[in-house]
């Protein structure tokens, strides 16, 4: 019972303030949106694309009604499929750090083109090892992110998902017992919020 709550809980800080940074825009382009994209997560007031290369994450994504519209196609091409200044936000959750730095630098180069009011990205801090999962290939982490990779492209940057040293892999809670590491890391985040370099993951916002 008390573990289905912190479940629950754990990233209840990252969705409050994805909620927020979405509050004044009326459409959203989701790039590399997965299956579970976090938008499902948060109060729903603006119309959304979702867009992946990967047919069994837009299949699923599909069946739990996350987005109003699917691409099944290749984010690296993005301005092939969306015309500049076509949605008001463009977000990244989780993407970048999958592919080559090269490739995610000219990626988000494209989303600030295709932008009206922000680019929102999310990424761990640094280079965490992940395989593929769930039988995707595109899931295998490529590329190591820092505080400043994104300072130096006029990013914002905040902290989230707590302590950097607690969380490994997919993210999960690296001690036992994950209770009360979990708690740790849970109670730590909104300290950390404005000191992003000891957070596991960053979140760079940029106003266009």
């Amino acid at each position: 019972m008390i573990k289905n709550i912190a479940f629950k809980l754990k990233d209840s800080f990252y969705y409050k303030n994805l909620e927020r940074l979405l509050e004044d825009c009326s459409t959203v382009l989701d790039v590399g949106c997965g299956s579970n994209s976090p938008i499902v997560n948060i109060r729903r007031h603006f119309y959304s694309e979702g867009i992946d290369i990967f047919p069994k994450s837009i299949k699923e994504s599909k069946k739990n009604k996350i987005h109003d519209k699917y691409k099944i196609g290749d984010v690296l091409k993005l301005e092939d499929y969306y015309k500049k200044k076509s949605f008001d936000a463009v977000i990244a959750l989780d993407l970048v750090e999958h592919m080559e730095k090269k490739d995610s630098l000219e990626l988000i180069k494209a989303m600030e083109r295709i932008a009206k009011k922000k680019v929102i990205i999310l990424t761990p801090n640094g280079f965490y090892h992940q395989d593929q999962l769930d039988g995707n290939p595109y899931q295998t982490h490529k590329s190591k992110w820092e505080l400043k990779d994104f300072k130096r492209l006029g990013y914002k940057v905040y902290g989230l998902r707590g302590l950097k040293f607690l969380r490994g892999e997919y993210a999960s809670i690296k001690f036992r017992p994950w209770f009360l590491w979990g708690l740790i890391a849970f109670i730590s985040e909104p300290i950390l919020y404005f000191i992003p370099q000891l957070s596991y993951h960053l979140l760079a916002v940029k106003k266009i």
